[in-house]
């Protein structure tokens, strides 16, 4: 770990949007997973959310490329309890889809917004619509009626950095100090992390430089960053 990696790896953290996602309802293309993956971590987002749709979102840390250390995914059980659980935290559900009634741009994404998309073969389930605060849809102005799913997400992301970079919410640190510690040692050391919650042992402390002032672990010098 180099002063300058963990210098990099700090400003990214201090532009993370803690208070925006995107809810995958089933959605199990592996290059759409992909995509989604590496557009979130692009915007900020620290954290998507997804219904287990199979084998494809299981496996998601092998296909989500290098994406995959700098986004965590949660999985629920079902489309209906995992935004019953976002909504009891107090977001606000958006369901994207080609029949929704309002203007994508027209949604104030400054707020604490979760971005709700289905597969493309079926689109969003009816727990997911019926969950939502408002349905949104992306204008076209050609034959097909809507974007792959990976683009759409991209499209609705990218105006809700707009929105965000206009308001310089981006401008301050969002995440908890207790996030931003246990991020950044994730993120700058992910093999020694993994040892030590398999060990429940606490991460070792950080220089200001990103050196470890310590470490518990056993041979821990054959493990290269």
């Amino acid at each position: 770990m180099t002063p300058e990696r963990f210098a990099k790896l700090q400003r990214a953290l201090d532009r993370r949007q803690p208070d925006l996602t995107v809810f995958l309802d089933s959605v199990n293309k592996a290059q759409n997973l992909t995509s989604i993956v590496r557009t979130a971590d692009s915007v900020g987002i620290q954290r998507l959310h997804a219904t287990d749709a199979g084998d494809a979102m299981r496996l998601h840390h092998m296909i989500a490329g290098a994406a995959k250390h700098w986004v965590a995914i949660t999985l629920h059980r079902s489309t209906r309890v995992g935004l019953a659980a976002l909504r009891n935290e107090g977001w606000r559900i958006i369901a994207a889809h080609g029949g929704g009634t309002r203007d994508f741009r027209e949604v104030d994404y400054t707020q604490k917004v979760a971005v709700v998309v289905g597969a493309e073969s079926i689109g969003l389930s009816d727990a997911a619509r019926a969950a939502a605060d408002d349905e949104i849809a992306i204008p076209m102005q050609g034959i097909g009626s809507s974007l792959n799913v990976s683009v759409a997400v991209g499209v609705i992301l990218l105006e809700a950095q707009r929105q965000r970079l206009a308001a310089g919410i981006y401008e301050k640190a969002r995440l908890t100090p207790e996030e931003r510690e246990r991020t950044l040692f994730e993120w700058s050391y992910p093999d020694i992390a993994e040892r030590c919650r398999q060990q429940g042992r606490p991460y070792p402390t950080l220089t200001a430089d990103g050196r470890l002032a310590s470490n518990p672990l056993i041979d821990v010098s054959t493990v290269s960053q």
